[in-house]
C-alpha cells in the first residue's frame, strides 16, 4: 500500500435527495492517496448514487465534496480529466474490437498518437491479448472482457479509479488475478474506489465502509471491524450491520 497523508476524497456531510427519499443521508469520509478504498453495501444502500456524484455526474443536495484537489459542485470537468471509471455492466463496446475500444477510450482521455501506440502495445502484451487484438469484444470471455475494462479504465494514468461491482459473474481465480492489477495499479499511485457484493474481496482494501439505508454504519480496517464487531470474517460484520 502507498498511503500518503494526503486525502484525494473529502467528503463531509453529503446528502442527495430524489424528492422525499434520501438516498445519501449525511455521509462523511475520506480517502487516502494510493489506498483501496471498499465501499460496501447492499442493493439499494446508495453506493452507486454516491460515485456517480463523486465522478461529477451529479449534483449533491447538499455537503463539502472534494475529489482529486476538485470541488463537484464548480469543478466537475477537472474532475472527470483525472478519474477512471469501470461499471460491470457497461465498460466497454461489445461491437467494437479489443483495439478499437482501447483507442477509442484513449481518445476520449485526451492521449496523442504517439502516446496510444506505445500504452495500447504494452497493454495487450501485459495481458497476453495480441493475438486477439482484432476480436470483437463480444466473442472473448468475460474474464477477459473485464480486465480489459479495468486496463481501459486506467489507461491515461488517473489519479483515482472508480470500480463499480467489477468483478461480478467471472469466476474465483479471475477475480484473484482481478485483485492482483488492482494491486498493482495502488503500486504506481493510483486511488481505488471500489464497490463490491462479494464480503471476501473487502479483505483486500486498506479500509472499507459499509453503508445502510444510505448511511454509513462502519468505517476502518477490515480487521478492526472485525475485531470491533466480534466476527470471523467480513460477510459476518455485514449481516451483523445489515440485519440491525
Amino acid at each position: 500500500m502507498t498511503v500518503a497523508s494526503e486525502h484525494i476524497i473529502e467528503v463531509k456531510d453529503m446528502v442527495k435527495k430524489f424528492g422525499s427519499f434520501v438516498a445519501n443521508d449525511r455521509l462523511t469520509f475520506h480517502v487516502y492517496r494510493g489506498e483501496i478504498f471498499g465501499f460496501l453495501g447492499a442493493n439499494g444502500a446508495g453506493k452507486t448514487t454516491a460515485i456517480r456524484i463523486l465522478c461529477g455526474l451529479s449534483y449533491p443536495t447538499s455537503g463539502e465534496i472534494r475529489v482529486a484537489g476538485h470541488d463537484v459542485y464548480h469543478e466537475r470537468e477537472k474532475i472527470k480529466r483525472k478519474i477512471g471509471y469501470m461499471s460491470q455492466k457497461f465498460s466497454l463496446y461489445e461491437d467494437l474490437t479489443v483495439s478499437e475500444n482501447i483507442r477509442l477510450y484513449a481518445g476520449i482521455y485526451r492521449l496523442n498518437r504517439k502516446q496510444i501506440n506505445q500504452r495500447e502495445e504494452q497493454l495487450l502484451e501485459r495481458l497476453g491479448l495480441l493475438p486477439i487484438k482484432n476480436r470483437l469484444i463480444r466473442d472473448i470471455p468475460l474474464g477477459w472482457k473485464q480486465k480489459l475494462a479495468f486496463s481501459v479504465a486506467i489507461f491515461h494514468k488517473p489519479d483515482i479509479v472508480f470500480l463499480d461491482e467489477p468483478t461480478g459473474g467471472v469466476d474465483p481465480i479471475t477475480r484473484r488475478q482481478f485483485w492482483e492489477m488492482i494491486h498493482d495499479a495502488t503500486q504506481e499511485g493510483i486511488t481505488v474506489f471500489v464497490t463490491t457484493h462479494y464480503m471476501d474481496e473487502a479483505e483486500y482494501c486498506d479500509r472499507v465502509s459499509i453503508m445502510v439505508d444510505g448511511r454509513i454504519e462502519a468505517l476502518d480496517k477490515p480487521a478492526v471491524l472485525k475485531k470491533k464487531f466480534d466476527s470471523k470474517d467480513m460477510n459476518e460484520v455485514f449481516l451483523k450491520l445489515a440485519r440491525n
